[in-house]
């Protein structure tokens, strides 16, 4: 009897230990990240974003996301819940003509499929996952 008693006070204590670490994860996407790997397309990086890299940036007080796309500017509400994001929700976009629309097309469209996001121990690196493919990498600016 004692056993089951100590397994499970051991597994609760275990639970809410992860709980706590999914709210503190969400806490720790405030702030700018630059795009450094996007999967997919078979242009090089450095070709798709010659210019300028895309970055995203979180204001989870706010439960707003913004950014640049290498060449327009977005914003839209954050929808986050532990590790799971959405991007599918319309976002604002400005509509400047740039020279290189592919990169920013590829990053748009690759951004609406992500689902979950994961960020390293060192709070260095963000990665956006579509299902359990890791799709997009950015580094903490």
């Amino acid at each position: 009897m004692m056993k089951k008693i100590l397994t499970l006070v051991f597994f609760s204590l275990f639970l809410i230990s992860c709980k706590c670490k999914k709210v503190d994860s969400v806490s720790k996407l405030d702030g700018t990240w630059e795009l450094n790997y996007i999967s997919g397309p078979r242009i090089a990086f450095d070709g798709l974003y010659p210019n300028k890299k895309p970055n995203i940036t979180f204001d989870t007080k706010e439960n707003r996301v913004s950014g640049n796309n290498s060449c327009n500017s977005y914003t839209g509400k954050l929808n986050v819940t532990g590790n799971k994001i959405d991007f599918t929700q319309p976002m604002a976009v400005t509509k400047m003509m740039c020279l290189n629309g592919q990169g920013e097309q590829i990053y748009m469209s690759t951004l609406q499929k992500i689902t979950s996001y994961d960020i390293t121990d060192d709070g260095k690196t963000l990665n956006f996952i579509s299902g359990d493919i890791a799709m997009m990498r950015f580094t903490k600016k």
